[in-house]
């Protein structure tokens, strides 16, 4: 068996995130959960291994070894013939890491010379012009992500902010040579090796542009990026139209569903998905309080989850907050305790709930999907109808729940109720 791609992802969203766009794209495609070990079973038949770490927002040290350990079960027991090391196509940092550091270890133990950096994602207003990253045209630190609680972005430079948490030199393929074709790309490529760039930067303004860099860096050993790239890759190599591999995947069935919605993003797009949502379902904002103080908060909601029966749609539990009150949250408690808090309600929520018959989890934010998938004991992941770009249904290959995972900005301002109408009757 050989397996062309192994993915290593530092949050759960996008773990799921780049395994939806390289099945909508023709691969076979099996998500683990779980750090492998020795006794890991290797899925077979397959195009792609994508692993879900939670490295993310977690101390460097920690997210240098885990990604490591992921790369060596990847190239050693799986036998993958690349690697591509992926992160958020809003690049989510900060000024040491984690994705400066993971790349460099990663380029070691790999004796990769060079590392592409390539987070856009057109298909979801995510671009790189100029080597600056934009959201829906914003630039990156003007697209509300200079408000993330946990990985504040304040630069749109990715070159710039690169060279920040890393030990090397960036360099950047800009749009005019990228929309030349893979001949100059290539070129390029060599050029900026000769004047020392560890790190190449890629402009991508669509998805086309995302192509012809596909082509040309099959061989490189390491690859670093958001989903788009990912989704080329298998473009390129099963020769299909764009998104057209995976259009009728798996869907929850209605029958027998309990579904909840957890959202503890606290993104642009999540605010007004909640917003939306609050007007037609039942829905109850978590107090951050009651989170770090009262033992049987957990249980307490759980009751109100229980109560709800009014409208057939699923209730919402969530954290998603404005930037004006997650400010102030933020200074009452301290961000990294509110934070963990949350989560660790959220944790607690979901495995009484499980114990209840719930079946069907929505979830928007990776560090909540992270703690929900963790919660729930799930390791490995099937890959089924896409809810938005970038958002597949999962369902869990061991126990049979469903799960979405929603990175905080992606899916349209109606994700909550859409998800539910996409059941099967």
């Amino acid at each position: 068996m050989t397996v062309k791609l192994g993915v290593i992802a530092d949050d759960f969203t996008g773990a799921t995130d780049i395994a939806g766009f390289m099945v909508q794209n023709g691969w076979k495609v099996v998500q683990l959960l779980n750090e492998p070990d020795a006794n890991t079973v290797v899925p077979q038949d397959v195009d792609a291994i994508v692993i879900s770490l939670k490295s993310r927002s977690c101390p460097v040290d920690e997210a240098i070894n885990a990604s490591l350990n992921a790369c060596r079960w990847l190239k050693e027991q799986a036998q993958c013939q690349q690697i591509f090391f992926k992160y958020c196509s809003t690049f989510d940092s900060t000024e040491k890491g984690n994705i400066g550091p993971v790349t460099d270890a990663l380029m070691k133990q790999l004796n990769a010379q060079q590392a592409l950096i390539c987070p856009a994602l057109p298909i979801n207003g995510r671009t790189v012009v100029h080597g600056h990253l934009f959201v829906n045209g914003q630039l990156l630190n003007e697209s509300g992500m200079q408000h993330h609680p946990v990985t504040p972005m304040t630069d749109a430079n990715l070159m710039r902010v690169m060279e920040k948490q890393s030990e090397g030199k960036a360099g950047l393929i800009a749009l005019q040579d990228i929309q030349q074709g893979s001949a100059v790309i290539k070129q390029r490529l060599l050029t900026l090796a000769e004047q020392g760039a560890s790190y190449v930067v890629v402009d991508s303004l669509t998805m086309n542009d995302l192509l012809p860099i596909a082509e040309v860096v099959k061989e490189m050993p390491l690859l670093t990026g958001g989903s788009g790239l990912g989704a080329a890759l298998a473009n390129v190599d099963t020769g299909c139209e764009w998104g057209a591999g995976s259009q009728r995947g798996a869907k929850p069935s209605k029958q027998g569903r309990k579904t909840i919605i957890l959202s503890g993003s606290c993104s642009v797009m999540t605010n007004k998905q909640v917003q939306c949502y609050q007007q037609i379902a039942p829905a109850k904002v978590l107090d951050v309080g009651e989170c770090i103080e009262n033992p049987h908060y957990a249980q307490q909601l759980v009751t109100w989850v229980q109560a709800q029966k009014t409208t057939g749609l699923a209730p919402l539990l969530y954290a998603t907050q404005p930037p004006e009150i997650l400010k102030k949250i933020q200074e009452n408690y301290g961000a990294e305790a509110a934070s963990t808090a949350v989560e660790n309600i959220f944790g607690e929520v979901v495995k009484l709930l499980q114990a209840q018959g719930y079946n069907t989890f929505i979830i928007a934010g990776g560090e909540t999907s992270g703690k929900v998938v963790q919660s729930l004991g799930t390791e490995q992941l099937s890959i089924g109808a896409p809810i938005a770009p970038g958002v597949p249904w999962v369902e869990d290959l061991t126990s049979g729940y469903w799960l979405a995972l929603k990175s905080g900005n992606f899916g349209q301002e109606n994700f909550f109720q859409y998800a539910q109408e996409m059941f099967d009757e």
